[in-house]
């Protein structure tokens, strides 16, 4: 049995389509459906069931599947032990919601590439939770922690959110001395029926009203506070990126939330993968601590 053709099988069953395995592999589907074939000649059985909804494993597959991601595993640790006095090397693949996205894993991936040069890291900046079983990504971040599911999960740290506005628009509306005072101006926030996680619905805990500037992106949201458009939830690591923006009713709402990190169980065994985890982790931390504090000096200041 072929290896590369294992790895065409771990494609499909990944992507459950020839076109979806072909952009990962940069192949035609047609030379993966004939890899495939010559895949099933080879076992004497069928491994894949198409229908309208694209190629599901049948049991032989399944029992294969178990076999090809063993195999896998061994590929990528012999590769490690060859490479690991060098550092870490190849590509690596991470899933996170867009605030930690854009404004902690930059700077930490980064340190950390420029700690190993041989590494190639992807972010995927998604409003949702990763199907790591799918190989969208190698690990995700995630804001929840996951009950179900063959994972591993590490907690990466807390982090503060606080109501916040332009200074500008505090300056030209009413005053906000109470939660209550709220109701009397605009909020910026997620839109309600593409919240992806119940940590996020942060204005319901607050009996907050209509939200008349609404994003699935914390960006957008932080950008159009920044424009003046008015009152809402800001992670604390963000406000250094935006310093015309200051903290509303510090004293009387203060939001805490937890990043976890969510792996694969079978990369657990990696060592590849788990010295990345471990570099991740601390810079996160670090990163979280550092623009924390300074959010905190800027009120001291003031």
């Amino acid at each position: 049995m072929d290896w590369d053709d294992l790895r065409v099988f771990l494609a499909v069953a990944r992507a459950e389509s020839l076109s979806g395995a072909g952009k990962v592999l940069k192949l035609d589907p047609a030379t993966v459906g004939r890899r495939i074939a010559r895949l099933e000649q080879a076992v004497g059985a069928r491994l894949f069931a198409k229908s309208p909804q694209g190629y599901a494993l049948t049991e032989e597959g399944q029992r294969v599947r178990a076999h090809a991601e063993r195999a896998e595993q061994a590929m990528a640790a012999a590769v490690e032990e060859v490479q690991g006095a060098f550092g870490l090397s190849g590509q690596i693949r991470i899933g996170a919601p867009d605030g930690c996205a854009n404004y902690l894993l930059p700077q930490v991936l980064t340190a950390i590439c420029d700690a190993n040069p041989g590494l190639e890291v992807q972010i995927v900046a998604l409003p949702r939770v990763f199907n790591l079983s799918k190989r969208e990504a190698d690990m995700a971040i995630g804001v929840s922690r996951p009950e179900a599911g063959r994972l591993r999960v590490q907690k990466l740290a807390d982090y503060r959110l606080h109501l916040a506005a332009h200074r500008a628009y505090l300056a030209q509306h009413k005053p906000i001395r109470t939660l209550e005072d709220l109701r009397a101006h605009r909020l910026v926030g997620y839109i309600p029926d593409m919240i992806f996680d119940k940590e996020l619905d942060y204005l319901k805990g607050i009996g907050a009203g209509a939200v008349p500037f609404a994003s699935n992106s914390v960006s957008v949201q932080l950008n159009w506070l920044r424009a003046g458009a008015g009152v809402g939830i800001v992670h604390d690591f963000a406000l250094p990126a935006a310093p015309e923006l200051v903290k509303v009713l510090p004293e009387l709402l203060s939001l805490t939330r937890t990043f976890w990190l969510i792996r694969h169980q079978d990369d657990a065994r990696t060592e590849r993968m788990t010295r990345f985890a471990d570099a991740l982790v601390q810079g996160i931390r670090r990163e979280v601590a550092r623009l924390e504090g300074m959010t905190r000096a800027e009120i001291a200041l003031h």
